[in-house]
């Protein structure tokens, strides 16, 4: 923090689902005098210190560069899911929008920037034991997510090497759930007509255990609490977050009471992909293939430079994300309002 009265702290996509985590908690921060969150939709929310600006990150017209003047630090979290049926759509969004950001630190000479990178930018990866910062991130390219997050992870090795001035930090997290984010995830990846109250575990007596299938799960907030921790401490480069245990089908059969069945990767592929081209899913198979091959993530430099460790466990992440599900959760913002279905 570079003042006794406080930063300036300006946030981009401060109304989704990991925006909402850290400008509340920014926003609670006594080192933090004001927050500026930008979002394409100005929301009805109105956190202490927080004061908002219609900005998409995707436009030309945009005007990032003055709405960072004078700030201490950005944290780029603007992202774009979907439409999964157009990529160009979304890398205007998530590529080119985030070049932008990018260029607009460097022009408004902001001293640091917080980057939203993830699990996905990784290269296939082992299941057994987890990688630290140094693996590979180029992605799997078939998928637009993981593409664009390991583009950006190139883009920004250049900005480094043509910024030296910018202190530059890569979160890089697992999965990342909380209650408030049920109805948008939901509508993300399930779908607009997927009920909510379908998510009871009484409702599945078997669970499908694909080869692979093994991830890991972050609570929004504890993902939140690093980029906290980020603008505290003269740090740089990537941090991986994740949460104990890692989940798979034995993890969550436990936790559901259902019993795994196993699944060729390929029978559930062809599942997914044939719900997604007749539109009934918007998570594409392509998503699915780069999950099953994204490494578990070594947090053991989270833990050591940034003073982080999550407060609460992967499978508490997700109990909390179903009974989310189940009720409607959302939040006071446009991407997290929450339904039940619709």
């Amino acid at each position: 923090m570079s003042s006794a009265s406080g930063s300036r702290i300006v946030v981009t996509g401060a109304t989704g689902n990991v925006g909402t985590s850290v400008v509340r908690l920014l926003s609670e921060d006594p080192e933090v005098a004001s927050v500026r969150g930008l979002a394409r939709r100005i929301p009805d929310w109105s956190p202490p210190k927080t004061e908002w600006a219609a900005v998409d990150v995707a436009s030309e017209q945009a005007g990032l560069a003055a709405e960072f003047e004078g700030a201490d630090a950005v944290i780029h979290l603007a992202w774009a899911f979907q439409p999964t049926h157009d990529p160009a759509t979304t890398w205007r969004t998530n590529v080119l929008g985030s070049i932008r950001v990018f260029e607009a630190v460097a022009a408004a000479r902001v001293p640091a920037l917080v980057h939203a990178s993830s699990v996905g930018a990784y290269s296939p990866g082992p299941k057994d034991r987890p990688v630290d910062e140094s693996w590979p991130t180029h992605g799997w390219p078939d998928a637009a997510y993981t593409r664009e997050k390991a583009y950006l992870e190139r883009t920004l090795d250049t900005f480094e090497r043509d910024h030296p001035g910018v202190r530059v930090v890569r979160m890089r997290p697992a999965f990342l759930f909380k209650a408030e984010s049920a109805s948008e995830q939901r509508r993300i990846f399930g779908g607009r007509f997927l009920p909510g109250p379908l998510a009871r575990p009484e409702l599945l007596p078997f669970l499908p255990d694909v080869p692979g299938l093994r991830v890991q799960a972050l609570h929004t907030d504890d993902g939140a609490r690093a980029y906290q921790l980020a603008l505290r401490r003269e740090v740089r480069g990537a941090f991986n977050l994740a949460a104990d245990p890692p989940l798979d089908a034995k993890v969550l059969g436990e936790l559901l009471d259902a019993r795994p069945v196993r699944l060729p990767r390929t029978a559930a592929r062809s599942a997914i992909a044939a719900a997604w081209g007749l539109r009934l899913l918007p998570a594409s198979p392509h998503l699915f293939d780069a999950v099953l091959r994204l490494p578990l993530m070594d947090c053991t430099r989270a833990h050591t430079e940034l003073g982080w460790r999550p407060r609460r466990t992967a499978v508490e992440v997700i109990q909390e994300f179903l009974e989310g599900l189940q009720r409607g959760a959302g939040a006071d913002t446009a991407p997290m309002r929450g339904r039940k279905v619709g």
